[in-house]
């Protein structure tokens, strides 16, 4: 199998980032201390990253054997995108980042694969982020997030996508927990740890419509994007989106189209969702299946955030022709083999 959603901490990314850290506490057992990580002025508490798969290369090969994980490419931890720091912090983080992931990556070869993790805030900054993380390093793709502090579709941002496409690598999506380095939006969602679930996606659910119906797809017809999680609600959402682009009165402000163009983005938005490649870490088989019916299975790919809290041993839940489709499409989106 090869998996796509799996987290790493890298210990020499701590403090990396100057005043927002990060910063590790093992925390205190016996003193009933929890671990904490903190990332500026967000902290989580009772995950232990240190002396487990997130941290311990060792353990994380043993729990790949042991879920039968031919290939894993390795992403960011998503508390540490850090989108809206001062760049120069950013930047300083994330080639300490990708220096680390690459040098990680090389102690197991043909077993793990690495993202790039980019300086978001300064799209020109990241775009030579991108190119030498992926020419230099040897990392497979740039792995952002959701929340960059402009619109997925922004124009700034095209020159992150047109390096992604001269260099035929695919462009992968996650986004982080509300709050960490800007103010929360919604203080509800720290309730039930629903930042972790609900949060998530809201957000990736905003960052398809965003991609649809923003042209982004369109600019870049090239373009290989992959949203975690299923792209959190937007198999359930699909025909309500198309309906709404037929129904609703349309700003040309939200995507530099006239009103009287929108009825043609309307039609397309099929077509531009069977574009986008999807994570099938999707929480269990009913979701998996009404994804499978919304989009197919061509762009589908297999995740299984190791050792997070919500791990999936077997994404393909037993469907061992599902499994085997999962890996095909993972060769296809990394272009390990030509098709």
């Amino acid at each position: 199998m090869i998996d796509l959603h799996a987290h790493v901490v890298l210990e020499s990314t701590l403090g990396a980032a100057g005043p927002y850290g990060p910063e590790l506490d093992d925390g205190d057992e016996g003193a009933g201390r929890l671990p904490c990580y903190r990332v500026g002025g967000y902290t989580l508490t009772g995950v232990r990253y240190r002396n487990s798969p997130f941290m311990d290369l060792g353990l994380r090969i043993e729990m790949m054997d042991a879920l039968g994980i031919a290939l894993q490419v390795l992403s960011p931890n998503p508390l540490t995108y850090f989108a809206h720091i001062e760049p120069q912090w950013a930047v300083a983080f994330c080639q300490r980042h990708n220096d680390e992931m690459a040098a990680l990556v090389a102690q197991a070869p043909g077993r793990l694969g690495g993202f790039a993790q980019l300086p978001m805030q300064d799209p020109q900054a990241a775009a030579v982020e991108l190119r030498r993380a992926v020419v230099e390093l040897g990392l497979v793709a740039p792995y952002i997030g959701t929340d960059l502090g402009v619109p997925l579709d922004d124009p700034s941002l095209d020159a992150i996508y047109a390096t992604c496409v001269e260099l035929d690598v695919p462009l992968f999506i996650h986004p982080a927990p509300d709050g960490i380095d800007s103010p929360r939006r919604d203080e509800r969602l720290a309730r039930f740890d629903g930042d972790l679930w609900l949060g998530f996606l809201y957000e990736e659910t905003l960052a398809v419509s965003t991609l649809v119906l923003g042209g982004v797809l369109d600019r870049h017809p090239k373009l290989d994007v992959c949203v975690s999680h299923g792209g959190g609600a937007t198999a359930w959402l699909a025909e309500r989106l198309e309906h709404a682009a037929r129904t609703r009165p349309w700003s040309p402000e939200w995507v530099g189209e006239s009103v009287g163009e929108w009825a043609g983005v309307a039609d397309a938005i099929p077509q531009r969702l069977r574009r986008l490649w999807w994570d099938a870490h999707v929480g269990g088989p009913r979701a998996l299946r009404s994804l499978i019916d919304a989009f197919g299975t061509d762009h589908l790919v297999a995740g299984t955030n190791l050792a997070g809290w919500d791990q999936s041993g077997d994404p393909a839940h037993g469907d061992a022709e599902l499994a085997a489709i999962f890996d095909t499409n993972a060769r296809r989106l990394l272009r390990l083999e030509a098709v």
